[in-house]
């Protein structure tokens, strides 16, 4: 019960300098009969505030220079670290926080409400542990896991390919075994790439067996031979975090760092998603929220026709379409970590937070613009970064798949669901 006692004095822990605030794990306050509820436990608010803290703190002050530079964040990332809001869901086992999802979800909208480029570097590492944590052996989890606790160390999912994002099922990417070990060959497409300590690698090793059932995955240490990163890529949005190709030649994995047995790798991808896709969509909509927010406080300082412009109908409607959006994001979010917390299957719930989230992303970011004007056009004011970090999104981030992908998802379980 000890490890499962609720996260209380997390500001006091910083404040006498503990290296992480979030050393154990909390809870939601318990459900009473059969009353919904949207209030968070005292512990909850605790870890919001401080993600909210660091974000007003840390990360907006700095924001805008690196999506300038596009340098990548480690003095930001280090401090995360060093408060607990990275590797959130690692099992205290393991030296981690062991989070439920909901927790996860407020720390991951409050900080990409100051940066989503940031906020991706950061929950990568959430998406590259988030395989172990489902199917890896103790010895596996002890070694990788283990040290993402002890100091601030990135790790990278490696999925997506050249010829294969949403398409989990045609990667090409391929492991043969030789002996006690397994040699991999291909190319793949990742965050935090370029800084990562180690890789989880899918990668196909039985081409005739059904697509569910040919790939492995794999935890790669980044420094094996073989390995060849390529350039960090220069991408419209978030640009503070690293994205680059990686490519594995001759590269050798001991069998002892196989997931789950051979074949399961697809399996233990889609069980990773329930965890990952809510988190994307909590950031998505802690974007969304911030975009919000901009173009509230401007449309009252802007003045046309002798009034602010929030008192214009055109531009009233434009802010509670925002509003609206970034509130029924967040209930989506909130319902699928808590479902998932529940010990239910989220993946319903997860996809349509993922698909509903991405786009209230856009569309606010998009509105905000609008509401600015020809301001808003200027990379001197935030909506602008807003407008190009928001599109990926729909696209794919951290290869959870677009949003035409979520809708296939949900659509195939509404036949279960309300049968004829």
């Amino acid at each position: 019960m000890a490890a499962r006692s609720s996260i209380l004095k997390s500001t006091r822990s910083v404040a006498t300098g503990s290296r992480s605030v979030l050393a154990r794990r909390s809870y939601a306050t318990p459900a009473t009969g059969t009353t919904v509820s949207f209030g968070l436990s005292d512990d909850q608010r605790a870890i919001q505030e401080l993600a909210q803290n660091f974000t007003r703190e840390t990360i907006m002050p700095v924001a805008a220079e690196y999506d300038r530079t596009m340098a990548y964040p480690w003095p930001v990332l280090k401090e995360a670290h060093r408060l607990g809001l990275m590797n959130t869901h690692v099992p205290a086992e393991y030296g981690g926080p062991e989070l439920p999802l909901m927790d996860c979800a407020l720390i991951s909208e409050a900080v990409a409400y100051g940066c989503t480029g940031i906020q991706t570097a950061m929950e990568a590492n959430g998406l590259a542990e988030a395989p172990l944590i489902v199917a890896a052996s103790h010895e596996t989890k002890m070694k990788y896991l283990g040290r993402m606790s002890e100091e601030p160390l990135m790790a990278s999912y490696c999925v997506t390919e050249p010829g294969a994002g949403s398409d989990v099922a045609n990667i090409k990417t391929k492991a043969e075994k030789k002996g006690d070990q397994w040699v991999i060959n291909g190319s793949k497409m990742c965050t935090n790439s370029g800084h990562a300590n180690w890789f989880f690698v899918l990668a196909v090793t039985d081409a005739a067996a059904s697509p569910s059932k040919r790939m492995t995955g794999f935890v790669v240490d980044a420094d094996t031979p073989g390995i060849t990163l390529g350039k960090k890529e220069v991408n419209m949005g978030q640009r503070a975090s690293d994205t680059r190709m990686v490519t594995f030649q001759d590269v050798v994995v001991p069998a002892e760092n196989v997931l789950g047995s051979p074949g399961e790798g697809f399996k233990i991808a889609m069980k990773a998603f329930d965890i990952t896709r809510p988190l994307v969509a909590a950031a998505a909509t802690g974007l969304a929220q911030r975009a919000l927010e901009e173009a509230v406080k401007y449309a009252q300082d802007r003045k046309t026709m002798g009034q602010a412009i929030i008192n214009h109908q055109g531009v009233a409607f434009l802010l509670a379409d925002m509003a609206i959006a970034a509130e029924a994001a967040r209930a989506l979010v909130w319902k699928a970590a808590w479902a998932k917390d529940a010990g239910e299957r989220n993946t319903f719930y997860a996809s349509m937070a993922k698909a509903f989230a991405g786009k209230a992303a856009v569309d606010n970011a998009n509105n905000a613009v609008q509401v600015f004007g020809g301001a808003g056009y200027s990379s001197e004011l935030p909506v602008e970064k807003l407008y190009r970090d928001s599109k990926i999104f729909e696209i794919c981030e951290y290869s959870v798949g677009t949003a035409q992908i979520q809708r296939l998802i949900v659509s195939r379980h509404l036949s279960s669901l309300y049968p004829a």
